[in-house]
């Protein structure tokens, strides 16, 4: 007998993953590929649309005419800050940008001198100055940059919401994807921000459809599938933790980005925060979460890499390093702060003590990020969800960072791709209470 289960499809910039849940919100499928990046018309790297096109439909194809599940519904996440640009065929008509591109200056002045300023129109977007990774200001640059490829854009949807229309043949626009550091979205009037209506791209843009509500239907052979309209990857690491505990509470998502989210917290941005890279996201139900940013996924892999070069192991051979309380201690006492990749290797016994020292560099820098989202009501609890959540050295650290607080490793198996199963539950699962494991 087939099991009733809700597939998610999972992107990262790095692995893509097919994932399944069961009625009790178990894990019971996990797959997890890589995609060759390749150049954008300019040479820098992006995501292969077309290969990524491709590896959605053939997976949705093939899970769902399996015999040994039965999909009750499709659903998607993905990273931010990315677009797909369809021509009036439907058909993508660029490539897939890059978010860490660098943004023209001469366009970055342009902007900010027509609109008000770097300062205040952060604060009325809630979004720091990014560049590319202001995903609105992709579409300023297409305009200006390469006119006659803008001329072919009719639809641009941002990469969740591709994903979902890929299956269900919908355009849809998403408030998690438009409220994730876009500049698009003014947070003061709840609605689109003055300068998208005065550039007239605001017509690129389709309805925004509710976040918990099916986009459309897959048809198979056996029956029509209800398909989600796709979630921000940020947002949706938040929903599991919304669903279960109503206390005030941080999440920390670590991955590639470390994001501390607090949705409690809901003090407008000031321009301090914003300048050390506050912002602030959107739930799947359109209310604003307080966040702050770290690179430190980025930073540990860069610098695990330059280890390994230096003390001539294994790139992986920190998984093997055991917390050593003594030697954080010495380390916390002899070694002032700073970053860690203008220190010295030599300066090190071995790579034992070095890797000790890189995760002292990260988790202060942690900390910081961390207090910058800590007011309003009084945290009871900092989950700690992603790789770092494994990683026994830097929760010892943060545990003893923030006394008074319980720093929790959350247990729950991908986060992400529950926040988006959950997101449109009662549409495919029977099950009325939700009893999720931490």
């Amino acid at each position: 007998m087939s099991t009733p289960a809700i597939l998610i499809l999972d992107v990262g910039k790095t692995n893509k993953k097919i994932i399944l849940f069961n009625e009790c919100y178990d894990l019971i499928h996990e797959e997890d590929t890589q995609l060759p990046e390749v150049k954008d018309d300019d040479g820098f790297p992006c995501e292969n649309v077309e290969a990524l096109t491709t590896w959605v439909i053939d997976s949705v194809q093939r899970i769902c005419a399996t015999s040994r599940y039965s999909i009750r519904a499709i659903n998607f996440t993905s990273y931010g800050a990315s677009f797909v640009h369809l021509g009036t065929d439907l058909k993508p008509v660029t490539p897939l940008y890059n978010y860490l591109k660098p943004f023209p200056r001469y366009l970055h002045d342009q902007f900010y001198l027509a609109y008000g300023g770097e300062s205040s129109f952060a604060i009325e977007t809630s979004s720091p100055v990014l560049g590319n990774l202001n995903s609105g200001l992709q579409l300023f640059r297409l305009k200006y940059d390469k006119p006659e490829l803008f001329k072919q854009i009719r639809y641009s949807l941002h990469l969740p919401q591709y994903l979902s229309f890929l299956i269900c043949g919908k355009l849809n626009t998403d408030i998690t994807s438009v409220g994730c550091h876009t500049c698009l979205w003014d947070f003061k009037n709840r609605q689109y921000h003055s300068w998208v209506q005065q550039e007239k791209i605001s017509g690129l843009f389709s309805d925004i459809h509710p976040s918990d509500e099916p986009a459309g239907e897959y048809n198979n052979s056996v029956s029509k599938i209800p398909v989600g309209i796709g979630l921000h990857d940020s947002s949706a690491a938040l929903i599991p933790y919304l669903a279960s505990f109503h206390e005030p509470f941080i999440l920390i998502s670590t991955g590639t980005w470390c994001i501390s989210l607090n949705p409690f917290n809901h003090l407008p941005l000031t321009k301090e925060e914003l300048d050390q890279d506050c912002l602030c996201y959107l739930t799947y139900q359109g209310k604003p979460v307080k966040a702050s940013r770290l690179f430190a996924g980025n930073t540990h892999e860069q610098q695990t890499r330059r280890l390994s070069d230096y003390f001539k192991t294994a790139i992986s051979h920190y998984v093997d390093v055991k917390c050593d309380t003594q030697l954080l201690n010495r380390l916390k006492s002899e070694n002032t702060a700073g970053a860690f990749e203008d220190r010295d290797l030599s300066s090190f016994q071995n790579y034992h003590e070095a890797y000790h020292q890189l995760m002292v560099d990260i988790v202060r820098q942690q900390v910081q990020s961390t207090n910058l989202v800590m007011k309003g009501p009084s945290v009871h609890r900092i989950f700690i969800d992603g790789g770092f959540s494994k990683n026994s050295i830097y929760m010892h650290l943060l545990s003893g960072a923030f006394p008074g607080i319980e720093v929790i490793a959350a247990s729950v198996p991908q986060a992400t791709s529950l926040g988006a199963a959950l997101s449109i539950h009662k549409y495919w699962n029977r099950e009325k209470s939700l009893s999720l494991k931490f």
